[in-house]
């Protein structure tokens, strides 16, 4: 049975709504409002039913759920996907850290909106990042959006509730220009043909792989776990990638990862012609192989073959460091896949499309990452004048700032 009762405190008087709760100990569960009216509509509302409605409470706390959602993933996936790696389990389980160490006075059915926001503020002092922070308030909608869905829950009350990655002082991408893409192509192909013996021998492998980078945005751990079978003379197949710590070949970083991309004629031909010919043989059917025939890692093409092309290119900033002054590559590998996005991008392909062909699991990424660059290539159809131009001829045909 429901009720009203008139409470009196050092804040005034208030009105609490006593209902049943399955999910309460008790037995019921309290709502205080204001105003007698406002406690009347809730009372009268269909907001009970929901809250009162029966869940599987065979999870009742925040670290059951947590716990139950790390088994899922592990296990049979959420929401119909497949079992995540452990490489990646490892990452939830970082994060999901973070979820239980906040003090949670509450059973998992009887959490409100309110209680997200301030698991939010929490995260924002406490974590050591704000990206951690963001991160694990992202997961945490995860494991109430799959206990929901599993009928733990009622409904997600996390769901729109989030920390934003941008800030007004982080840099958005800058990817090279056509120009500097260019130069770096040049300089892989000064290198290839290096009279140094051990440079040319390095560049028969890196110089395909600058060009395969440049022309399908694939991403680093993508290209170094490329399999010779998925490479044709007009497309490239992506289905795995080297892990971000190295140590083993999986699938994609997402399942969207999965995809075709356009390759160019000559670039199939230079890019099949080093894994027939000049690749060592391995077990992994790998275009890039290493001495070894295990995958490169990504630190090592970073530092020991982009950084030379940069060099080579004369793309090098300086940086200050401890005092003295320190040349250092203009860019990184990662940065073709950008230039990549921004030539879509200039030639205005559909941003459905751009998404699919650059493995995004969601458009949001797509915009979030070159939104910057899309405002750009919009304005760029637009008329360009600066301000005073605009204003330079008022409604009678008559220039504005000049004297009468």
């Amino acid at each position: 049975m429901s009720d009203i009762r008139k409470r009196a405190g050092k804040t005034g008087t208030t009105y609490q709504v006593r209902y049943p709760s399955m999910a309460s100990k008790s037995g019921y569960a309290f709502k205080t409002f204001k105003t007698m009216k406002e406690a009347r509509a809730f009372l009268e509302s269909g907001d009970i039913l929901d809250r009162t409605r029966a869940v599987d409470l065979s999870v009742r706390t925040v670290p059951q759920a947590i716990d139950k959602w790390l088994r899922i993933c592990e296990k049979e996936g959420t929401d119909g996907n497949e079992p995540v790696t452990e490489y990646t389990r490892k990452n939830y389980v970082y994060f999901s850290e973070f979820m239980k160490a906040y003090p949670w006075n509450k059973e998992l059915s009887e959490l409100t909106a309110p209680d997200i926001v301030q698991f939010r503020s929490w995260l924002l002092t406490n974590c050591p990042s704000r990206y951690t922070a963001r991160k694990t308030l992202t997961y945490f909608n995860t494991v109430l959006n799959e206990m929901a869905l599993r009928g733990h829950v009622v409904s997600n009350v996390a769901a729109g509730i989030s920390i934003s990655g941008s800030s007004r002082y982080r840099q958005p991408v800058q990817p090279p220009s056509v120009g500097d893409f260019r130069a770096l192509l040049v300089a892989a192909d000064r290198l290839a043909n290096s009279t140094n013996r051990q440079i040319a021998r390095a560049w028969e492998r890196y110089r395909p792989m600058m060009y395969l980078a440049g022309d399908t945005g694939l991403r680093p751990g993508e290209y170094l776990a490329l399999p010779r079978f998925n490479v044709s003379s007009n497309e490239v197949k992506v289905d795995r990638a080297v892990e971000r710590n190295g140590h083993r070949i999986s699938v994609t970083k997402t399942p969207t990862g999965y995809r075709y991309v356009d390759l160019s004629p000559e670039v199939a031909d230079m890019v099949m012609h080093y894994a027939d010919n000049l690749a060592p043989e391995n077990d992994y059917d790998l275009v890039f192989p290493t001495a070894t025939g295990r995958w490169q890692s990504i630190i090592n093409w970073r530092k020991l073959g982009f950084a030379a092309a940069c060099f080579e290119a004369g793309l090098i900033e300086t940086e200050e460091i401890d005092g003295r002054l320190v040349e250092r590559p203009k860019y990184a590998p990662y940065d073709l896949r950008h230039f990549y996005a921004s030539m879509l991008i200039e030639q205005r392909v559909n941003l459905k499309r751009i998404q699919t062909l650059m493995g995004h699991s969601n458009i949001t990424t797509t915009l979030n990452v070159y939104g910057h660059l899309i405002e750009r290539a919009e304005a760029s159809e637009e008329p360009r004048a600066g301000m005073l131009m605009r204003l330079s001829e008022n409604s009678c045909g008559k220039f504005v700032a000049r004297d009468h």
